[in-house]
Order: structure tokens, then C-alpha cells, then sequence
């Protein structure tokens, strides 16, 4: 057991946790910014490309490229291309597999590019976030194969299409209410002027930034004197037989048990072990992902199951949350495969 000086610990922990703070204020500052001037909505453009070869209209496209602004508007459109005979249930569930990247390019530029990495490290985290990223296109092109091979135009009616992308488009603005959930509730009004966008992407910024420091500074005071303290390979003993399976460290299950119940926590105390040398990083970014399956097994049930059932209805809802459910365990157990055992310069 050490024994530091508790002074110098805590002023150690106070220039780490000022250091991420200033970065996730500037990054989340950035993000809004870049959302606020339509940057998601230009890369989400490419979706188009997608619906020829896994045989959609391209009208679906719209509603890919809205869920990278909204989910929740995407998915409304998907369901009234359901509804309206445009896509037939196995359709529906080629493009709503293909929404997957899509849906995930919205969190790079609000939480992980300036929340998680900054927490993580540039190493550590970019390697996460390109795993993530890796595990959602696998998903997105395993429903563009799945288009290509299982649908036809008996699954499609393109010129009813046309007619419905009117209707989508202003479900996706809000237009019956049905477009809006709590990520999109986040400002009342929407600025116009480069001035009014930049106000309020500080404005965001700010209040993302005191969300997360509190618990920044508990957290990292709590690990700090932790690891200073005790010997977290002892404390995390009874791990072992999952270190031995896995390769991870026997301290990941207390990491994932924290990354089940909040993502930004996990990574909270994940990041000093990291700096303590009980991480490497292709260890951390494994651990994160195991985490990521417990955690989506936990929102499953919290989230997606209320939210599905509330855009599909129960019985085709259960069709949607079994296929998500079902891809992104098996793409996220082989990414751990990879990220562990492939010879990457990690």
C-alpha cells in the first residue's frame, strides 16, 4: 500500500479534471456548432447511395438521412412508409438495419467526439470510437446485404414512395408532434443567424459541461485515491476467471458494472486506471465494449422497448428490437475478438 501525500493527489486531480472540462466545453460548444450549420446533414447525404443496392426506394433515403439528425423522426418516417404500403415488414427491417450507422454519426459529433474522448485520452478514445463506429457500418452493411438478397419489388412500392416522402418530411419536422423526443427537446426555439447559432451552441456547451463535472470530480477523486491506496488487482480478485476467459484485467468488472448504469461514468473510472497501467488500450476500448452489451441489454428494456413499441406497435416492435438486439451482440463480441487478438498497433 502507498502512502502519497493527499494534497498533491487532489491537486493532481484538480488539473485533470480542469483540463477535461475545458476540452468538453470547447467540444461540445463545436459540436453544436457544426450541427447547428448542418455538417451531420451532408454526411448523412451518402444514405441515398444505399437504398439502389439493397433494392429500397430512394425516397427511404430521406428518412436514413433524418435519423442522423433525429431517431426519432427517422423512424417516423420508416413507419409511415410502413404504414402507407411504401416498404412491407421485411423492408422496414432492411432499412431500419441500414439506419444503423446513420443513427450512430449524430452521437460522434454531441457526446463522443467532445465528451468521451476528452475523458478517455486521444489514444483510448479514438480507438472506442472507431470501434463503435466499426461495429455500427458492420450492422449498416449487413442490411444492405440483406436488401440485396431477400428484397424485391414485391417487397417495395416505389410509387407510392413519392407520394409519402412529402408526409415523412414533415413528421421529421415536427409536424404532428410525433418527430420530437428528448434529445430534440433541448431548445425551444431554433436559431437562424450564424450569431443565434453560435450563442446557442455555447449556451449547450455550457450547461453539457456543468452536467458532467460534478460527477467528473467525485469520481476522479474517488479512483485517484483508490488506486493510490489499494491494489485494485487484489480488490478485483474475484474476477479472475473472467480475466482468464477474456484477457482483460480482473478490475474490468467493477468498469463494467459503472459503464452498465451510465457510459460517461464507465469511462470516468476507466480513465485513470488506464493512466495507472492496469489498461492498455486495447484492453480499456474491450472492456468498454463488453460494457456496451451489458448496458444494451439494460437499455433494452429502459428505452428501446417504450420507444419502439410507441413508433411500431407492440408486435412489429418486437420484430425491430429482436433484430437490433441480435446484430449489435454479435458485431460488438466479434469487434472484442478483434480488438483483442488482432495484430492491431495498439
Amino acid at each position: 500500500m502507498a502512502d502519497p501525500a493527499l494534497p498533491t493527489l487532489l491537486w493532481e486531480v484538480l488539473l485533470r479534471v480542469g483540463k477535461i472540462t475545458l476540452f468538453i466545453a470547447l467540444g461540445v460548444s463545436l459540436a453544436n456548432l457544426l450541427v447547428a450549420f448542418g455538417l451531420v446533414e451532408r454526411i448523412a447525404v451518402l444514405s441515398r447511395y444505399l437504398t439502389r443496392p439493397a433494392n429500397l426506394p430512394e425516397e427511404v433515403g430521406s428518412a436514413i438521412l433524418t435519423t442522423a439528425a433525429s431517431t426519432t423522426a427517422g423512424y417516423g418516417m420508416l413507419a409511415e412508409f410502413r404504414e402507407s404500403g411504401v416498404l412491407d415488414d421485411r423492408a422496414t427491417l432492411v432499412a431500419v438495419t441500414i439506419n444503423t450507422f446513420f443513427g450512430f454519426v449524430q452521437h460522434i459529433f454531441t457526446f463522443y467526439a467532445p465528451v468521451l474522448i476528452p475523458i478517455l485520452g486521444l489514444e483510448v478514445g479514438l480507438a472506442y470510437v472507431g470501434a463503435r463506429a466499426g461495429v455500427s457500418l458492420a450492422i449498416t452493411l449487413t442490411g444492405l446485404l440483406a436488401g440485396a438478397v431477400l428484397l424485391s419489388e414485391r417487397n417495395v412500392d416505389r410509387e407510392a414512395a413519392r407520394t409519402v416522402e412529402a408526409d415523412g418530411g414533415a413528421r421529421a419536422n415536427g409536424g404532428d408532434g410525433s418527430g420530437a423526443d428528448a434529445a430534440d427537446d433541448d431548445a425551444d426555439d431554433h436559431p437562424e443567424t450564424p450569431r443565434e447559432k453560435l450563442r446557442e451552441s455555447v449556451r449547450k456547451g455550457l450547461a453539457k459541461t456543468r452536467d458532467i463535472v460534478p460527477r467528473l470530480v467525485l469520481i476522479y477523486v474517488a479512483i485517484t485515491l483508490l488506486t493510490a491506496y489499494y491494489d485494485l488487482a487484489e480488490l478485483t480478485a474475484a474476477a479472475d476467471p473472467l480475466a482468464a476467459a477474456t484477457g482483460l484485467p480482473a478490475a474490468a468488472v467493477p468498469v463494467i458494472a459503472v459503464y452498465t448504469l451510465d457510459t460517461t461514468n464507465g469511462a470516468l473510472v476507466l480513465a485513470p486506471l488506464v493512466e495507472e497501467g492496469l489498461f492498455t488500450t486495447r484492453t480499456a476500448v474491450a472492456t468498454m465494449l463488453l460494457g456496451g452489451i451489458v448496458s444494451f441489454a439494460v437499455s433494452t428494456f429502459k428505452r428501446s422497448i417504450p420507444f419502439q413499441y410507441g413508433i411500431w406497435g407492440a408486435e412489429f416492435g418486437s420484430k425491430v428490437v429482436a433484430v437490433n438486439t441480435a446484430l449489435k451482440v454479435i458485431w460488438i463480441a466479434v469487434f472484442v475478438a478483434l480488438v483483442l487478438y488482432a495484430p492491431w498497433p495498439l
